[in-house]
């Protein structure tokens, strides 16, 4: 019998089982076209060469699969971070909560980053979003995204 969790479905959402058969690959989406996101992703790519990590765009076939299944992200305009258990369950974050999030997946330093959990999610989303208003302007705007370096490429999803 297939197991659903590891068909193709899965692979298309970047959250099938992790190198080795370890825990399934935690899954960045982010705005393809906007020059700060891509600068993200490569800034992830540097602290964890090799890792689990996989990154699809907001605009590709993978994103559309997560927003199939959580419905309330349909038309969010951040960064998405999907993270599954070994159990399969879910765990989507977004804004902040995704960023602070992906800091603790790098660890290090970065998980210093969850000190910020004393401020209010509401007041963290609300600076998040006044940042993202201008990120066009300050870092700019791809015509196309970018495509990835091919030593990396086989960890970004359609």
């Amino acid at each position: 019998m297939t197991d659903p969790a590891r068909g193709p479905a899965a692979a298309a959402a970047g959250t099938g089982e992790g190198p080795g058969g370890s825990a399934p690959s935690p899954l960045l989406l982010y705005d393809g076209v906007c020059g700060f996101c891509d600068g993200t992703v490569q800034f992830v790519l540097r602290r964890d060469p090799g890792g689990p990590m996989r990154f699809a765009t907001l605009q590709g076939t993978a994103a559309q699969t997560v927003f199939a299944r959580h419905q309330g992200l349909e038309g969010v305009d951040s960064l998405i971070l999907v993270e599954r258990a070994p159990s399969g369950a879910e765990r989507v974050s977004v804004r902040s909560e995704a960023i602070l999030r992906l800091c603790a997946y790098l660890g290090g330093v970065w998980r210093l980053t969850s000190l910020l959990r004393i401020v209010p999610r509401p007041l963290r989303d609300w600076g998040y979003d006044a940042f993202a208003r201008y990120r066009y302007r300050v870092f700019g705007r791809y015509d196309a995204c970018p495509l990835p370096s091919p030593e990396v490429r086989a960890r970004f999803l359609p």
